[in-house]
């Protein structure tokens, strides 16, 4: 046998009582309950306890119990030196009623501590171990024929009990890599869906979007030489904003498409480069971590619609975006100053007022409810605040 497995403790799953029928566990209790009635029953009729000694065999029990308990978990923590000091304790306690002349009680102890040992220590530490009740036994039995006996019945159940708790561990861990297994086929699953919506969106949309842009900027080159007059003027104004909203619906596609791929750059450098439309400060407090697909893109979403109302109510604002990685949540806040009196007249201007479709404040908050988060939006001082929070 290799040195490994001497040393080798079972697995956790057959330590623990995962998967044990309340049926058998009850068992379990009555045989335990019914051992221990008897060996507390036969150091009393032994007529050996008497005054004072009287309470020696209930607290002998209750302190073998104690010590049984407790060795359940440390053997589930794998300490090899603890167990085998909780073990001494019940042997030794066998050898106190042993030597008081209660050899049933002393009997059921030692027949205990070589069950526990083979069920649950490693092979080297149950070999040392069985050694001391098999020692026992020779002094209890009348022949060695009878010891021999009860040794080879003791380590037949014990080998009985270990075999059981490594079946049922066994089947626990195949249970889990069956169940791993299926997980990892629906995310197969999941990113092979993902990579054909991706192709469907690029060959349909992000060609018709491209090919788009190619026609308006042509359509704006030639209004651009055309006559000079007010009517020149809104049409240029409109291809200009048309020509902005197919490049910013591009630019939307391709983020879907690597979203899809999961191939999505950080927020932050997301945000930054969304804050390269204006003034606009960007700020990034708590420990940095990877988003959840789902978390990242509602940040992104609410980032671009907040800053489209900006563009669109406020031009011209002061906009100061602040990222917070907190426990258990991200917190997103778009803040801006509010409308510059110089800017007073139509709300909507150029190029970034008409770009981009936005999504609306409550587009935002269903996002956020979805995810189990919240968004906040409304005034706050002279400017307006949305504060977007979602577990993360």
């Amino acid at each position: 046998m290799p040195s490994s497995k001497w040393t080798e403790w079972p697995t956790r799953e057959s330590l623990s009582r995962i998967g044990v029928p309340r049926a058998r566990i009850a068992l379990d209790i009555a045989l335990l309950a019914a051992l221990s009635s008897w060996a507390v029953a036969s150091a009393y009729t032994s007529e050996i306890f008497h005054g004072w000694g009287a309470v020696l065999p209930p607290l002998g029990l209750l302190g073998c119990a104690a010590a049984a308990a407790r060795y359940h978990r440390t053997t589930l923590d794998n300490r090899l030196p603890a167990s085998l000091a909780l073990l001494g304790v019940i042997a030794v306690t066998g050898l106190g009623a042993h030597a008081a002349g209660a050899d049933v009680p002393a009997m059921v102890l030692w027949v205990s501590v070589a069950l526990m040992a083979i069920e649950r220590l490693p092979v080297a530490a149950v070999v040392a171990i069985v050694t001391l009740p098999v020692a026992g036994f020779v002094m209890t039995e009348d022949s060695r024929l009878g010891a021999l006996l009860t040794t080879a019945a003791v380590v037949l159940g014990g080998c009985a009990l270990r075999l059981d708790a490594h079946a049922r561990g066994a089947g626990f861990r195949l249970l889990a890599q069956e169940r791993a297994a299926r997980e990892a086929e629906a995310v197969s699953a999941a990113l092979a869906e993902r990579a054909r919506i991706a192709r469907e969106i690029h060959d349909v949309l992000a060609h018709s979007l491209s090919a788009q842009l190619v026609h308006l900027e042509a359509a704006r080159l030639q209004i651009e030489r055309g006559p000079q007059g007010p009517f020149r003027d809104q049409i240029l104004e409109r291809v200009v904003a048309a020509r902005g909203m197919a490049r910013e619906g591009l630019a939307e596609t391709r983020q879907a498409l690597s979203a899809l791929r999961g191939e999505m750059v950080p927020v932050e450098e997301y945000l930054r480069e969304l804050a390269e439309s204006g003034p606009v400060s960007t700020e990034v407090t708590g420990a940095r971590r990877r988003l959840s697909a789902d978390a990242s893109q509602a940040v992104r979403r609410v980032a671009q619609e907040a800053m489209t109302n900006v563009r669109k109510h406020a031009p011209g604002a002061v906009v100061r975006m602040l990222l917070a990685y907190r426990d258990g949540e991200v917190v997103l806040e778009v803040r801006d100053s509010g409308r510059p009196a110089a800017a007073d007249g139509p709300e909507v201007s150029g190029e970034l007022g008409g770009s981009g479709a936005g999504y609306g404040l409550l587009g935002m908050r269903e996002r956020a409810e979805l995810l189990g988060g919240t968004l906040e939006a409304g005034p706050e001082g002279e400017g307006f605040v949305v504060r977007l929070r979602v577990p993360a």
